[in-house]
C-alpha cells in the first residue's frame, strides 16, 4: 500500500486510548481555555483524523513562513500551506503553557483539542501579506478564502495538540465523515492496489461521474473514493446533505458494485486554487489513494486563478519526490453530440462549443429551482430530482 506522507505509518493526533482520553477530558476542564475560530478547529480535526500527518500540532511563525515560501518547513518537512492557530487575544489563558482549545463550531463551545503552547508570536501586517499572498496568490479581501484567513486575529499559538473530538463531523454525518486511518484501512481491507480519489464540493453531475470512470480505466484502478468536503463552504454552495445524497444515489445507481466509497472529511474550504490542490493530493495519500484527479480550476473561486494553475503547480513548484501519489490531469469533460458520450474536451479538437452540451450552474440552478430537471446527457435523472426538491424548497422558503 501507498505510504503516507514523510512517514512509514500514519500519526494521527487523535487520542483513542480510552484511558487517556478520559484523562485528558477530566483534566481539560481546569484548564485555562481559548475558542478558536473554525479553519483553526478544521486544522485539528485534520491533524487528529491523520491527514496531516506526520505534522503533531499547529506552527510556530517561522514555520509558517517557510512554507508559505518553499513548501517546507525550517527543518526541511513538505507542507503546501501553513497550519496556523491565529487568536485576537490570549487574555483568557495569561501566559498558560499547557491548554484546551474549544470548538467555535458546536454549541456550548466543548473542548476540541489539549495544546502544548511552545510559543505565542505576534504576525505583524507584512507577515500576513506575505502568508496572504503565497498561499491565495492574491491580497484581495473579496477572495472568501483571503477574507477568512485574515479575520482569526494576529497572534500565532503553536505547538503539538492531542484531539479528543471530530467536533461536528463524526454526529452530523456519521454515515460519510471517514479519518485517514478509517479509509486506509478499509482500502486495504478491500484489498484494492490502485485507488483514484475525488474532490468534491458539489453534486457531480454526469461530467464528473464519466471523468471518474474515465480515471479509473486509465490507470487500471480497483477502486474510487469520492472525498467530500464536509466543512463550511462559500454562500450559495450546496449544503453537505444534500450533496451526499445526491452523490450516494448516483453510486448506487450508474457504477458497479463494491468499486466506489462515499467518504467526506472535515475541512473549511480555502479556495486556495493550487497550492490548496496540493494540499488535497498530501492527504489523499495519506488516506492510501495512489491516485488523484485535479481538473479544471481545482479548489478556485472567481478567476484568480488560471484554469490548469492547480496542476502546473506540481511541476513547478512542487519539491521532487515528496509526493508518491500521481495526479489524474483532467481537463473539462461534457457530453458531445457528435459522438454521443462524455469526453474530455481536449481529446475531441474538431468540436466546436455548439457540439456539446454544457450548461452554466446559474442556468442550472434556475431549471431545478422551476422543477424542470437538465436533460440527461447533463446530469442524471434521479440525482436531478434530489437538487429540485432542494431547490425548490429554496425557492419556497
Amino acid at each position: 500500500m501507498i505510504k503516507p506522507v514523510g512517514s512509514e505509518t500514519l500519526q494521527p493526533r487523535f487520542v483513542y486510548d480510552p484511558e487517556r482520553h478520559h484523562q485528558l477530558a477530566h483534566e481539560s476542564e481546569s484548564l485555562p481555555s481559548l475558542v478558536v475560530s473554525s479553519q483553526a478547529a478544521s486544522h485539528a480535526v485534520m491533524l487528529g483524523a491523520g491527514y496531516f500527518s506526520p505534522f503533531a500540532g499547529f506552527m510556530n511563525l517561522a514555520d509558517a513562513l517557510s512554507v508559505a515560501q518553499s513548501m517546507r518547513t525550517t527543518d526541511g518537512r513538505f507542507f503546501p500551506i501553513p497550519i496556523l492557530c491565529l487568536v485576537e487575544s490570549t487574555d483568557a489563558i495569561g501566559g498558560a503553557r499547557r491548554i484546551a482549545l474549544r470548538d467555535s463550531n458546536v454549541e456550548g463551545h466543548p473542548v476540541l483539542a489539549v495544546m502544548e503552547v511552545e510559543a505565542f508570536e505576534e504576525v505583524s501586517e507584512d507577515q500576513m501579506r506575505f502568508l496572504t499572498e503565497k498561499v491565495f496568490g492574491t491580497l484581495d479581501m473579496a477572495h472568501p478564502g483571503v477574507a477568512t484567513f485574515n479575520s482569526q486575529g494576529r497572534i500565532a499559538l503553536s505547538g503539538p495538540i492531542e484531539v479528543l473530538s471530530f467536533s461536528y463531523f463524526q454526529s452530523d454525518f456519521p454515515d460519510t465523515f471517514r479519518t485517514a486511518v478509517e479509509i486506509r484501512n478499509e482500502i486495504q481491507e478491500r484489498g484494492w492496489k490502485k485507488v483514484v480519489a475525488f474532490q468534491t464540493r458539489n453534486p457531480m453531475h454526469r461530467a464528473h461521474e464519466e471523468l471518474c470512470k474515465m480515471a479509473m480505466d486509465a490507470v487500471g484502478a480497483d477502486g474510487l473514493v469520492i472525498h467530500m468536503l464536509l466543512g463550511k463552504l462559500k454562500p450559495g454552495d450546496i449544503p453537505a446533505p444534500v450533496r451526499d445524497a445526491a452523490i450516494r444515489k448516483m453510486v448506487e445507481l450508474y457504477f458497479p458494485p463494491n468499486t466506489v466509497m462515499v467518504t467526506g472529511y472535515g475541512f473549511d474550504m480555502l479556495y486556495a486554487g493550487p497550492r490548496e490542490a496540493v494540499l488535497h493530493a498530501y492527504f489523499r495519500q495519506n488516506m492510501g489513494a495512489t491516485h488523484f484527479i485535479i481538473g479544471r480550476d481545482h479548489a478556485g473561486v472567481g478567476d484568480y486563478y488560471g484554469p490548469f494553475d492547480a496542476q502546473t503547480i506540481f511541476d513547478r513548484e512542487v519539491p521532487p519526490g515528496v509526493l508518491e501519489i500521481e495526479i489524474f490531469r483532467a481537463d473539462n469533460t461534457a457530453y458531445s453530440k457528435k459522438l454521443g458520450r462524455v469526453v474530455m474536451m481536449r481529446d475531441a479538437p474538431d468540436h466546436t462549443p455548439d457540439d456539446f452540451i454544457q450548461l452554466s450552474g446559474t442556468k442550472v440552478r434556475e431549471m431545478l429551482g422551476r422543477g424542470e430537471a437538465p436533460p440527461p446527457e447533463f446530469s442524471r435523472p434521479e440525482v436531478a430530482q434530489i437538487l429540485m426538491t432542494y431547490y425548490q424548497g429554496l425557492d419556497r422558503h
